[in-house]
């Protein structure tokens, strides 16, 4: 097929790579997509949508670029092929509704350092705190914790800020969490999100910054542990942070990534890269989907001991006149 430029740029246009994922088997990933970044997968692959259809990139891998590249990322083809099979695929209707967030959360004022200092840190019985303490089932003490090292604020609409910092400790972005979207900080840059003392010797690596609280709690934030989430992403800034933590003596780099196809891709990329630095790796699967389910999964169960045990203590109720267990008898 041959086209000019503007016929190609036409098209480029008029289909998006949304469509091309779509005909080829992927499905959208909606709790774990944003607005600017739409997470498509099939089976243990994982492709990300951005500029509004126009763009992709692999977040396990370096590949990214237009629909055309898409093309020939996904079947191995030429140019000229890809073309033909994006021109078939014009007039398609990718089958997602659009994502919206609440137009006041879209307001940006300031550089991201100033959007950070300009929120509060969660205060018992603030929107954020229940979020977390109520939703997320987090203990106090780790959401404590957390403010104590300065890595979370609130958020719009009662949602939780958790940040992520360079080397340095500069806030770099964050993670942003609630009842009802979740996304990154607008302009900022994924590096580590860092719960717990630096340096330490064990690296628990989560893919969220929830799950990372989540374990901590679950593990009574064990000494010598620090807690780290990459945000769901994997930049050069983010590997060059963990070469930083883990080159140190007895280093160990503790995968607890998601028990599902793209948590086991991470935690192999984190088993590569311990083999590469000579540390030591351990794989930590959680064993519901991912370290949050298990903590409430946990809160519920020790909810669940407690109203047994208090069912134990309860003194037994006596018809009058009837014998206690003590006296019964002639």
């Amino acid at each position: 097929m041959k086209m000019t430029r503007e016929e190609i740029e036409d098209l480029r246009q008029r289909v998006g790579c949304q469509a091309v994922l779509e005909t080829s088997g992927f499905a959208l990933d909606r709790k774990e997509s944003t607005r600017r970044a739409v997470k498509f997968r099939r089976g243990a692959e994982i492709i990300i949508v951005t500029h509004e259809g126009r763009g992709w990139f692999d977040p396990l891998g370096d590949s990214k670029g237009d629909i055309f590249s898409l093309v020939s990322h996904l079947d191995g083809v030429e140019f000229g092929e890809g073309l033909e099979r994006v021109a078939a695929l014009v007039g398609f209707q990718p089958s997602r509704s659009e994502w919206r967030k609440p137009a006041k959360a879209d307001a940006r004022i300031g550089t991201v350092a100033e959007r950070w200092l300009s929120r509060k840190s969660p205060a018992p019985g603030s929107g954020t705190w229940r979020y977390l303490y109520e939703e997320r089932f987090l203990p106090a003490s780790v959401i404590r914790k957390a403010i104590a090292h300065g890595v979370l604020r609130e958020g719009p609409y009662c949602s939780m800020w958790a940040a992520h910092t360079d080397t340095a400790g500069a806030v770099t972005g964050w993670e942003e969490r609630g009842s009802d979207w979740r996304g990154f900080a607008s302009g900022g840059a994924k590096v580590l999100f860092r719960l717990g003392p630096s340096p330490a010797p064990r690296l628990c690596v989560t893919e969220a910054a929830i799950d990372a609280m989540s374990l901590a709690a679950v593990e009574g934030m064990r000494d010598g542990t620090l807690y780290l989430s990459t945000g769901g992403g994997w930049s050069p800034a983010t590997e060059a942070a963990l070469r930083a933590l883990a080159d140190q003596p007895a280093a160990q780099i503790v995968a607890a990534t998601d028990a599902n196809p793209q948590g086991e891709a991470y935690a192999d990329r984190l088993r590569s890269l311990a083999d590469e630095l000579g540390c030591e790796w351990l794989r930590l699967r959680p064993s519901a989907d991912d370290w949050n389910d298990v903590l409430k999964l946990w809160q519920n169960e020790k909810a669940g001991r407690r109203d047994r045990q208090e069912t134990c203590r309860m003194p037994d109720r006596r018809v009058k006149g009837e014998a206690s267990p003590g006296k019964a008898g002639p």
